[in-house]
């Protein structure tokens, strides 16, 4: 472990021990990690277009939009290979919102979630990405292979 040392002017020192107390965080050390972690890998997953990773896409929809429920399952169907799971929630009499879980190469797991974002009648999307390394495991000699995915710190 290294030790760094920073220096923050009183109002900004007071807004980070708010948000440390507001996270629940114990110490600022962690905080300040956790911060640097989430910054360097949003760089990262901005600018790199090899790689895997886990993401979430999540958007919200007018379900009455013409044929956009079936274009958005369509367009699923067609990625099934990036789709592990989806959640579906009524907000209220006209609108839905979806969580889509996904795994898959940095590249294709981005083409579809801005093609998701663009199609006419969804709203408020938007992408989380975690940068993984993929691997084919078997756990003993008579075991059937399985990915495992292991985010990249």
């Amino acid at each position: 472990m290294e030790r760094i040392t920073i220096s923050l002017d009183s109002d900004l020192a007071d807004k980070f021990d708010a948000f440390i107390a507001e996270q629940g965080y114990t110490n600022r050390s962690e905080a300040m990690r956790d911060l640097i972690r989430q910054r360097l890998e949003t760089e990262n997953l901005e600018t790199i277009e090899d790689g895997f990773c886990m993401a979430t896409l999540s958007y919200v929809y007018n379900h009455h939009e013409l044929e956009l429920a079936s274009r958005i399952t369509d367009a699923h169907h067609h990625h099934h290979e990036l789709s592990l799971a989806s959640m579906h929630v009524h907000l209220d009499h006209d609108h839905c919102l979806e969580v889509a879980i996904m795994r898959g190469p940095v590249k294709d797991v981005r083409e579809f979630a801005n093609f998701m974002m663009a199609e006419r009648g969804v709203r408020h999307g938007k992408l989380n990405m975690i940068p993984i390394a993929m691997s084919e495991n078997s756990h003993d000699a008579h075991g059937t292979p399985h990915v495992h995915s292991k985010p990249v710190i």
